[in-house]
Formats: structure tokens, sequence, C-alpha cells
């Protein structure tokens, strides 16, 4: 970093949402502009300023400042005053009472404006009401820049300053002094150690209750964030955030205490320990068991004689030219006859056909609606039984606006039969939004792989579902003959199984390519993206073939092997390109959403919406450099436009983790394992990944690797009790 001295000649470019700011700035000793690029969203023309940054040399501007802070001081000169008044950030001003306002106080102008903006009043042209206005507005801007100054001050990028000035406005301050820790709860971004340092830097104590609270709650936050967890026993929570505050254990007990006394936390006693949960985890939960027992006791099974529900299922597999087996028959009449079933099973065992199957039987009951976690996901049910699915989102209309889903209890869907793939990946709030919005005798079929890793969000729903023995549930394991022609199919049912996979190097859809080094498995995953497996199968680099690792980090880790990729696939040319958070996204790149964004505008086809989420894979249609912008084309053909304050949402996405590849399917699967943690390294990770792949699996690596992963049958314990509440209230 070096920084750069001189005076704001005019403002370029702003956008006014996250302060991104192109400045013409004349440094001082120096006759030439140079232009300064950032987050500077109170800088004005005519203010002399310091920059923090780096210069650099962008392809079409030329020479620039790229500014990762800066401190500005008011102009003191006749000129500079004058500029700073004409920029258009104080209401009421233009050039002409600028040139007024100055010519009448001099230098002194903004002293007089901060001081004395009675004496408005005495220049030619401003009466009372706008003299009111310019000093309302010129009080107004110093507070936004007295609060941003105070928040830089504390190591906050301008970004987020500028996020908690909108959510506490001129009390910023005051909020910060007061209670530094509301900024976890309050903002998103802010996480516990970004707050804990403002607090300690503002003199609160290691054992101020306001952190041990914080630290308390942010722990529990992050188990449900970060593993998934509704809750957390109370010794191991205790444990944790006693490390994370570096504080005595009994210390933190007696907070925690008194958090569950004053309802900030809900502990109860779920199979012998004490459970603490986030209140909202906790009412999502019970709310779930509540719905789902509802539910299921609202629907009456059709009246049917002895041996028609059967022949109403023979009927339907004549119409369909298809032979279910006996386990699929099992399933087809357990969605007739039951209020809620859940059909369980692996790659291969017939699922897609039992679906299609179920939905011409259940249709002469009244509406029927498709829907999964994912876009991907309800495109892919969409295609195998011909008929329209949606996202489970979509289905519950998501309002941005509303900050929920339009339908409810109090506005239910007008279905009879809703029908849900990819089960595995649905968290408990998601699982909540849907039962409320079910009328009661509405019928309910689940269908999921249990085996698969379980979902992003926290809950652990279709295994909770199937464990809680509440409910009609259907285990598929015979696999058909030409599933069982795949060596996909095989090798992931072994797998599963805890048998190592049968390993060819040709002639065959799971092969296994040896490499014993990093650059060799980068190497060789390179070229099979790029050139081999689409000149041997005639695939679209991007768009059939994923790429995906079990680590984000390492030399055959997520980021080291995007980077890799988009050199080799996406090369910068004449492309216009970003950078931003370490990452260069340039048009044309394939990019992921990774978090759910309920606000996010989008189109399509004439059509406009809100909400792009976790998950969610599309390809960059356009850069504007100018306004620090992207715009996105997801697959299912929606449109997003990501401005400079959403680009931490989207990750490059040649290769993604094995997590984020749930719910979807590629025609190729490239898999680089060489090592890794046994915590990651795991038997469901590896057949995750393999049934991920409709045609072919490369295997990029060590085959010791993969059969430590086999052997590696440690799945991490979550914390959840939706079964236990389902069992209590039946």
């Amino acid at each position: 970093m070096s920084k750069f001295e001189g005076t704001v000649e005019d403002i370029v470019f702003r956008n006014d949402e996250n302060g991104w700011t192109v400045a013409s700035v004349k440094l001082d000793g120096d006759k030439k502009r140079i232009a300064a690029v950032g987050v500077m969203p109170f800088l004005s023309a005519g203010e002399h300023a310091i920059f923090d940054g780096e210069l650099a040399e962008h392809r079409d501007y030329g020479k620039q400042i790229k500014v990762s802070s800066y401190e500005a001081t008011r102009p003191e000169t006749k000129s500079g005053v004058e500029r700073f008044l004409a920029s258009g950030l104080i209401k009421g001003v233009g050039p002409a009472t600028a040139k007024l306002i100055v010519g009448y106080f001099g230098k002194r102008a903004l002293d007089v404006l901060e001081s004395e903006p009675e004496r408005l009043i005495e220049v030619d042209g401003i009466g009372p009401k706008r003299a009111a206005m310019i000093a309302q507005s010129f009080a107004e801007h110093n507070g936004m820049r007295n609060t941003l100054i105070f928040l830089q001050g504390y190591g906050l990028t301008p970004n987020l300053s500028m996020k908690i000035y909108r959510a506490f406005g001129d009390m910023t301050e005051s909020v910060l002094k007061s209670n530094p820790y509301r900024l976890v709860d309050e903002i998103e971004g802010v996480g516990f150690r970004t707050a804990d340092d403002i607090a300690m830097s503002l003199g609160f104590g290691r054992e101020s209750e306001f952190r041990l609270r914080s630290g308390i709650k942010y722990a529990l936050s992050e188990a449900a964030n970060g593993s998934g967890h509704a809750y957390l026993p109370k010794d191991i929570l205790v444990e944790q955030a006693a490390r994370l505050l570096v504080a005595e254990e009994a210390l933190v007990d007696g907070v925690l205490r008194a958090l569950v006394l004053q309802g900030d936390l809900v502990a109860e006693d779920i199979g012998g320990e004490t459970a603490v949960y986030l209140p909202r985890l906790h009412r999502a939960e019970c709310e779930t068991a509540r719905l789902m027992n509802r539910l299921r006791a609202s629907v009456r099974p059709p009246k049917l004689k002895p041996g028609e529900a059967m022949r109403e299922i023979e009927r339907r597999e004549r119409e369909l030219n298809v032979s279910l087996c006996a386990e699929q028959r099992e399933a087809a009449l357990a969605a007739l006859m039951e209020g809620v079933c859940v059909i369980t099973g692996g790659p291969g065992t017939g699922k897609t056909t039992s679906i299609n199957v179920i939905i011409r039987l259940l249709s002469g009951l009244g509406d029927v609606e498709l829907c999964a976690p994912t876009g991907r996901a309800a495109k892919r049910m969409s295609e195998a039984t011909g008929c329209p699915a949606r996202t489970i989102h979509r289905l519950l209309e998501y309002s941005g606006e509303k900050q929920g889903f339009l339908r409810n209890e109090d506005s239910p869907l007008d279905a009879d039969v809703v029908i849900v793939d990819e089960m595995s990946m649905v968290d408990i709030f998601l699982m909540r939004a849907l039962l409320c919005a079910l009328r009661p005798g509405t019928r309910l079929v689940l269908v999921g792989d249990v085996d698969q890793l379980p979902s992003v969000g926290a809950g652990n729903v279709l295994k909770d579902l199937i464990a809680s023995n509440t409910l009609r549930v259907v285990r598929l394991t015979e696999i058909f003959r030409q599933a069982g022609q795949s060596q996909i199919v095989m090798n992931a049912h072994r797998i599963n199984r805890g048998e190592y996979p049968e390993i060819r190097t040709r002639g065959t859809d799971f092969f296994l390519e040896r490499r014993q080094t990093a650059a060799e498995v980068s190497a060789s995953v390179v070229a099979l993206v790029q050139t081999r497996l689409p000149n041997y199968m005639g695939l679209d680099s991007l768009r059939d073939i994923q790429v995906m690792a079990p680590m984000k980090r390492g030399d055959v880790g997520v980021f080291a092997l995007n980077a890799r990729l988009q050199e080799a696939l996406n090369p910068p040319g004449d492309k216009p390109e970003l950078a931003h958070g370490g990452a260069i996204f340039r048009r044309g790149d394939k990019v992921m959403q990774v978090r759910n964004n309920y606000d996010l505008a989008w189109r399509r086809d004439g059509e406009d919406g809100e909400g792009v989420f976790n998950g969610d894979i599309g390809y960059i249609l356009a850069v504007d450099r100018k306004a620090r912008a992207l715009t996105v084309e997801f697959d299912d053909g929606r449109v997003a436009d990501y401005d400079e304050s959403l680009l931490d949402e989207l990750e490059l996405a040649y290769c993604m983790s094995v997590h984020k590849s749930q719910g979807s399917e590629f025609d190729a699967v490239v898999l680089p394992l060489l090592s890794g943690p046994p915590m990651l390294m795991t038997r469901n990770l590896l057949y995750t990944a393999v049934t991920r792949a409709k045609r072919l699996v490369v295997i990029v690596g060590r085959e010791g690797c993969v059969r430590a992963m086999v052997d590696n049958n440690h799945v991490a314990r979550r914390y959840s009790a939706l079964d236990v509440r389902l069992e209590e209230a039946k």
C-alpha cells in the first residue's frame, strides 16, 4: 500500500447504493489528474484527501489509484469550497447557488453552514425555506461523513460502514459506544470478532456481560450456519463459547443460564441431555413437528375396495408402459393411501419411475404440484416427469418486499397433492414454510436419498422424518437392469455399503486417472475439462462437465482449481473483467450464488421476480467496469444484476465443493482426490459426489485416497430433534 495526497477535482461516477466512486484527483506537486477508484461514499469535489491504495494500470483507462481507505479534509480555498458546494451533495445548492454563497461568505462558507446556518438568508436569492433545506441537508451529510470516519477508524470497510449507517443512522456512534455487540445480531456480514475488536478498542472488558452474551449466541449461530446443528448440548456449547471468549466455563455457564431465564435462548431436555436452541430454530422445529402431525392426521384414504388400489396402480403402469417392482408398487400405494409418505433410495433404484406413476395415480384426486429445493433440481424433475416443477421458493411465492412467503397458513396453496424431490437438501426453515402453506387434507410425498450429505442449512429433516417412525417410509433398494449396466450406479451402491468401487482405466463410465502430486492432478483436471472429455464425448466444458473437490483450500482445492480452470477455459483476451475480494470475474465465467438472497431482483422472458439462492449456477453475461457491476444469467434463464455490494455472494464455479453440488446432476463429474482431513474425506461425501454424475465419473489422484474415504464412515452428528418431537406429538 502507498499513500497518495491531492485535491478532488471532480466526482466522475458514484453508485449511491454502495458508495463506489470514481474521482478525478490532482495530486500534490503534479499538474496531471489521475482517477481514484474505490468505496468512497462521502468524498466530494474540492476536498483535499489522503488515499491509501495501489497504483494500477487499467487496460482502458490508464493509470489509476485503487483505494482501500481514505481521509478527506474540508477544502480551505474559495475555489475548493465552491466546487464542494456545487458537487450536488447538498440539496438546494447547484453551481449558481454555490457561487453566490462563496461570493458572500468567502472560504468561511462551510463554517457558516455548520455553526450559523441561519445566516444563509443574507445571500441574495435564498429565502428562509430554502436556507432551512440547505442547512438540514448539510447537517445530514456531515453526520453521515462523521459516522463513516468513526467506523473506518475501527478497521471497518467503507462498504460495511455504509450497511451499519443505513441500519442505525445518526445513532450509530451512540449504539456502538453503548453495546457494539448489537452489530452481530443486527447487521449481516458482521461477525463476533469484528464487534469484539471494536468493543476492546472502546474499553469494554473481556468479562463484559454484553460480550459474554453475544459470544454464546454467536457460538450457537455458527453451529447452525457452519455445521447445520439445530441445537447444541449445553456442555458442548459452554466449552465452545468459553474457547471463543477465552473465558472460564463457570462464568460462561452462569451467563448462559441468565440468557435462558430471560428467553433469549431456549433450553430443554432431549434424550437425557440439555439442548440449547436459538429461539428461531426452536420455533421452527416445534412448528414443523406440529404441522406435520396435523397434516398426516387430516388426510383420509380414498374409498377403495380391497384390491382396487393395486388395480389403479397397474392401470397407470400400462398407460406409461412401465413395470414396477414390488418396492415401487409399495411406494405408489403409500402415496395413494397415506397423508404423508417418504420414498428414499439410491441411484438407479427407480425413484423417477415411481414419481411418474404416482403423479398419474394422484392426479385423479386433484391438482398435483411438483417442487424441489433448487432451480437445477426442479429443472431435472420437470425433464424426468414431463410435468412442470418449481423451486419450493417459487411455489410458495417468496416476496422480498414482505421478507417472507406469500403462501402460508392464511393463504395456502391450491394443491391437493405436493411432491417434493431432493429432500436431503431441505432444511428445517424451508420444511416449516412448506407445511405452513399446505391445506389440511393435502397429500405430501417426500422423495430423496437419505444417504447423501444433509442440507447446508440447519436441521436434519429427511433423516429425522425417517427416524421418527411416525410416517410411512418406503425404501427402494432394487437396482434395475439399465442402471445396473452403469458402473456409476453400481459403484455408488458399493461405496454406500462400505465396499471399494471397481475402477477401470478405460472403456467404462467410472475410471481413475492415477496421479501422485498436486501439480499432476491439477494438470490432468484442466486437460480433461478443456479438451479430452469434450473431444471424447462431445461435452461442453462449461455446461456439461463439473469439477468438484472435497476441500476449498489447498493445491487441489476449490479456489486453486477455479483459478487454473478459469485461465484455461476463459482466458483474459479482450473480455471485460472485474477484480473483487481476491477473485477476478470475467465475461463468460461460470459462477455460483453462495448464499440465499431473497431480495435480489431477476427477469426472464418478460417475467419479473425476486430471490436467488445458495447453489444456483449461472454465467456472466456482462461486466460494467465503471459501475463495478455484473449481469448473470442462471441455468433456468433468470437474469440478475450484481452491484459492488453483492459481489461477495458470487464465486467462480468451474470447480465447486461437493457440498454445493447437492441437488445438481451433470453429464460428467471430475473428482480430484489426493488427501485431506478425515473429518472431510468421508464415505458419504464420496457417495454424494459420485451420484451427481449421469454419464461419467473420472477420479484424478490416488486409489489409496478413494479406499480411505470408503473406509471412513465417520458421519459427524448433527444435533436436531425433529424425530423426537414427531414421536412425542403423534
